[in-house]
């Protein structure tokens, strides 16, 4: 249960969104704010992202839907970044953005002069750890911290009571977990001279690694007992559905959801799946399994809770996903018979079992009947990407709801 005097404080839901259409899903799906990147100054360079003028639509979406934009300004820039810095602070500041994600002290003195409307909130590359670090920041003019990933749930209770209290302070809860603390590595950099403070990472902490001695070239040993080899840097993802009530008791303002490079189909069913635990928690009421659940239904790496409750451990096995479920086809429309016309992602044959989803619905059961084109003539079975076709579902469901279809996509 939730401490009486925080009951009524409802954290945020931020949710990640790496490009127009995951940003569409993430708010549809019950995010209060979405977080996303320009083409430059941001920590996922292959997300996707938004151009100048994307950036201004985003925007303006987020307020249409009345939820809050948060840009990442978050790498760490050279000296010829740092000069072209001001005019992209002022644009975003133009556009209307509600926060700047920060990581780099410089960054955060140019947003101060050249986004003066824009909140500052500070990376969680900056690692921070303890409130004494959250009130400097505090006191330089942030508006909100968002910790470290390394800490303990006794520790973010504590740094929430050290803090100053008007210093939001944010959280992640959900997401890839970074070998690295807090996601400041230069591994990727040295082997591939990829940069990782500029969202550049290749992973390699993720591969496959043996060991060989120098004078037998092409010999691989394993570095443990296993004939896959060792994955001795593979961090497992971070989950913590099942810990919302704890969450909100300590006194986070915002729980963060990480994946602007993940798909829109994973920004629909994790934002469903948290909104709906922490409107549970809210009203005091235990989560439905059934969005429980939806967290297993996306791709993903073995779960763990992260350094909440201690440590995560790595896993050792392999690196792969864990993928069972596809998305089918999306809804484009539906009338109050159910009739629907959908746009398809992958073929779909008449009476295969599905799973519908969307938002504010709750994930049902249904079978692939009277498959129809377009036109309504009847079909066997739809195969070619995009294309639209009419199904009748069991009730009417908004645009951006899901057809899925259970399948292992996990390599052997």
């Amino acid at each position: 249960m939730l401490d009486p005097v925080l009951k009524k404080k409802r954290p945020e839901l931020l949710a990640p969104a790496g490009d127009l259409k995951k940003l569409k899903m993430a708010l549809a799906y019950g995010a209060d704010a979405v977080y996303f990147a320009g083409q430059s100054f941001g920590m996922r360079a292959f997300a996707g992202n938004f151009s100048d003028g994307g950036l201004k639509e985003a925007i303006d979406l987020c307020h249409k839907r009345g939820a809050r934009a948060h840009v990442t300004v978050n790498t760490l820039p050279r000296e010829d970044e740092i000069r072209r810095l001001p005019a992209y602070l002022e644009r975003l500041d133009d556009a209307g953005a509600d926060a700047l994600i920060l990581g780099d002290p410089g960054a955060f003195a140019l947003a101060g002069k050249y986004a003066p409307h824009v909140a500052r909130h500070i990376s969680t590359q900056a690692g921070v750890t303890n409130s004494e670090t959250a009130r400097f920041w505090y006191e330089l003019g942030a508006a909100r911290v968002i910790l470290a990933r390394e800490l303990s749930l006794e520790e973010i209770r504590k740094i929430r009571a050290g803090a100053p209290r008007e210093l939001e302070i944010e959280a992640f809860i959900h997401g890839a977990m970074c070998v690295s603390f807090s996601g400041r590595c230069l591994l990727s950099n040295y082997m591939t001279g990829r940069d990782a403070s500029r969202g550049m990472c290749a992973q390699p902490c993720r591969y496959h690694y043996a060991l060989m001695e120098e004078k037998r070239p092409g010999e691989y040993f394993p570095i443990e007992e296993d004939a896959q080899g060792s994955y001795i840097m593979n961090s497992r993802d971070m989950c913590l559905i099942d810990h919302i009530p704890e969450l909100i008791d300590a006194g986070l303002d915002s729980l963060k959801i990480e994946g602007r490079a993940k798909s829109a189909y994973y920004a629909a069913v994790i934002t469903g799946a948290y909104r709906h635990a922490i409107d549970a928690a809210m009203a005091g009421a235990p989560p439905d399994p059934i969005f429980r659940d939806e967290v297993e239904r996306v791709s993903h790496r073995p779960y763990s809770t992260g350094f909440y409750f201690g440590e995560p451990g790595q896993y050792y096995e392999n690196s792969r996903y864990v993928r069972e479920w596809q998305v089918v086809a999306s809804v484009l429309s539906c009338d109050e018979q159910g009739e629907a016309l959908l746009s398809l992602n992958n073929k779909l044959s008449a009476g295969e079992a599905l799973e519908l989803i969307g938002p504010g619905i709750t994930p049902l059961k249904l079978t692939a009947e009277a498959l129809r084109d377009e036109d309504g003539a009847p079909v066997g079975e739809v195969k070619t990407p995009q294309m639209r076709f009419r199904l009748r579902l069991p009730k009417r469901v908004p645009p951006d709801s899901l057809l899925r279809h259970e399948v292992s996509l996990s390599p052997a």
